[in-house]
């Protein structure tokens, strides 16, 4: 399971610049780095001066790096129709006159409440609130879950849509609490038009999502999982909001682990500059008073733009310094010199003249939450309902694989053919 590493604050304070250059540091040091997007205005690509798509795209020119832009609003444009349709199937031709005699089967008050379920998926009352945002966690954990991904750097959309972000777990519960009623009280109807077997894969994929999105809070609020860096400028609405913004991250239990105050004026011997840059200080001076259990530090504005590699290495490395090529073991490893992080790889294997040994990273998770199959020759190890492929120095059977899950860690032992 990768690092999720998490920057934010308010709008044009250099998040992006920041995150994106933390991830490129991070793959110079020989990690597996993921670097996500969910702001709508694609800056991500502007910063890197790199075209990235709705799939992991490979970074030119950092080898180890992909980016990723998230694009919640096509998942949502695919999936309304398929919710509208599954009502309509049930209801066409208004009221439940639409099923002919099956609308019987349902007593009044049945009736009455599925007329309003369905009134309910009409008017979007249940489905819009938070479900482009809810898609594109579900998406998030997709990847953070990948063992083959050893950090997700996620670069958030400014405070306010990352708040809101957190508060999903409770949107989910009401908005898929009702669609599972609605599923209840057609009952045997439903099977009747869609099939039994169609009709339990609905219900079961929806549980399945439902189980995904609340699992995020679990990962959000995990130190050895996830932190959030802060990312503000020294002025007086960037710090209030920093601060707002910190208070509402503890509130939901997320680790914030560093705050970065980005374009602090130079010191120069010019009046105007020098008033400008003490009028900062005092201002990064008031934010590391309320941000008493966070490291503040500070990075001075630059003389050009940062944009392209080059210039996103140039910040990364007043951030972290030179980029160390980390151990291949699943670590932890320590990174940073101002901003410093904690990493575990994702995957680590090992092959002697027997076997091939590969170990999972997978803190926090049941063994119950995960499975073990193969086909024809590849492995696969399932988590909450999503596979992923393992790739192996040879073709195996499941049933030949020794798996056993260690505290944090999941082992697979795969036996090697000789010849």
């Amino acid at each position: 399971m990768a690092r999720l590493l998490l920057f934010g604050g308010k709008g044009g304070v250099g998040k992006t610049t920041t995150s994106t250059a933390s991830a490129i540091h991070l793959a110079d040091c020989g990690l597996k780095v993921l670097l996500v997007s969910s702001d709508p205005a694609h800056s991500t690509s502007d910063s890197l001066g790199v075209e990235i798509g709705t799939e992991p795209t490979p970074v030119p020119g950092v080898e180890g790096l992909y980016g990723l832009e998230m694009d919640p609003e096509s998942k949502l444009s695919n999936l309304l129709p398929k919710l509208g349709n599954m009502v309509d199937g049930m209801n066409s031709g208004g009221g439940l006159g639409g099923l002919g005699g099956l609308g019987m089967m349902l007593d009044p008050s049945a009736k009455q409440e599925f007329d309003e379920i369905k009134s309910d998926v009409k008017t979007s009352d249940m489905i819009l609130p938070g479900l482009d945002e809810a898609l594109a966690f579900d998406e998030l954990l997709k990847h953070v879950e990948d063992p083959n991904w050893d950090v997700i750097v996620f670069d958030t959309a400014p405070t306010g849509h990352t708040l809101r972000f957190l508060s999903l777990p409770e949107i989910i519960e009401a908005w898929s609490g009702r669609l599972i009623r609605l599923m209840r009280v057609s009952g045997g109807i439903r099977s009747m038009l869609f099939g039994r077997k169609e009709s339990e894969e609905m219900k079961q994929e929806l549980e399945r999502f439902r189980n995904r999105v609340l699992h995020v809070r679990r990962v959000l609020s995990d130190p050895q999982l996830t932190s959030f860096t802060l990312v503000t400028i020294p002025e007086k609405m960037g710090v209030n909001e920093t601060v707002r913004a910190y208070s509402s991250l503890i509130e939901y239990h997320l680790p914030v682990s560093a705050c970065i105050v980005n374009r602090v004026t130079p010191q120069f011997d010019h009046p105007f500059l020098k008033n400008r840059r003490e009028a900062e200080l005092k201002r990064i001076t008031e934010l590391e008073e309320q941000l008493t259990s966070v490291e503040v530090s500070s990075m001075e504005l630059l003389d050009q733009e940062v944009v392209g590699i080059d210039n996103l290495r140039l910040v990364a490395e007043k951030l972290y310094g030179q980029p160390d090529k980390l151990p291949d073991d699943l670590g932890p490893h320590d990174v940073g010199e101002l901003v410093k992080h904690s990493i575990h790889r994702g995957m680590y294997r090992e092959i002697n003249d027997e076997e091939e040994v590969i170990l999972l990273h997978f803190p926090g998770i049941k063994r119950e939450e995960l499975s073990l199959r193969s086909d024809d020759g590849i492995l696969f190890v399932g988590l909450n309902g999503r596979e992923r492929e393992i790739p192996t120095s040879v073709p195996v059977k499941a049933s030949q694989v020794g798996a056993k899950l260690e505290g944090d860690v999941l082992r697979l032992n795969v036996p090697l053919t000789k010849g």
